[in-house]
């Protein structure tokens, strides 16, 4: 009779013990990192410019911010300027972002000899910029210019906090006023910030801590499970 009543026990261990793979798999699976954005080279991008003045390849830029953006480069335009602003997540191995930068303003420049180039290009992987001009432009726009808009126009506000539109807007008003045949403003002033020590841990820390606590919980669950499922199966 004893043995009669431990059949449906039994039983519902099997089918947990059956289950617990799965469920520890689907554990795993969230814990680890997401995999890494596509790398990206001079071959993904179009031949020829694009019609759309904003190419947000990663994904981190809202509707509003690309039509507020589209709308400041179709103006540069008017100066025979075909000017783009890229995204890309993550490039290819060895190759640099001002490399990529002047491999496309090459392409498009020859694609498209009757108006000059301007391109501004996002790594969103390591928060860095790079902007680069055809030829004809660089009598404006020379590349001491260039490299401190990307370093420290943009560089500034993608270091404070990822924000893309803002150092998108802050470079292209500092190109317009040296466009337009003003003086160049400068990059803006470095704001020094105290860090106070904490012992109190950051998100990141915290979710570290979680996350070796869980894998250091299913390598034990891996250990008993097996063990588990010997007993109930041999008895």
């Amino acid at each position: 009779m004893q043995r009669f009543h431990r059949r449906p026990v039994v039983r519902a261990l099997r089918r947990l013990l059956l289950a617990l793979p799965a469920l520890l798999l689907g554990l795993l699976l969230g814990l680890l990192p997401a995999p890494a954005a596509w790398a990206m080279a001079l071959d993904d991008f179009p031949p020829s410019p694009p019609a759309e003045r904003v190419l947000d390849t990663s994904d981190v830029l809202s509707r509003a911010a690309i039509a507020d953006l589209d709308r400041r480069l179709k103006q540069l335009s008017a100066d025979h300027i075909d000017a783009h602003l890229l995204t890309v997540g993550r490039l290819d191995y060895g190759l640099s972002l001002p490399e990529l930068t002047e491999q496309l303003v090459g392409r498009w420049s020859d694609a498209e000899p009757d108006d000059a180039t301007l391109l501004l290009l996002i790594e969103t992987q390591n928060n860095s910029a790079a902007i680069g001009a055809s030829p004809e432009l660089l009598e404006q726009l020379p590349p001491a210019l260039l490299e401190s808009t990307a370093a420290a126009t943009m560089g500034q506000p993608l270091r404070d906090g990822s924000r893309y539109r803002q150092a998108s807007i802050d470079a292209l008003q500092r190109l317009q006023v040296v466009l337009s045949g003003g003086e160049d403003p400068g990059p803006p002033v470095q704001q020094l910030i105290e860090i106070i020590e904490s012992n109190i841990p950051t998100a990141d820390e915290t979710a570290s801590s979680h996350a070796f606590t869980w894998v250091i919980v299913l390598l034990i669950v891996g250990t008993i499970v097996p063990m588990l499922t010997w007993w109930v199966f041999s008895r």
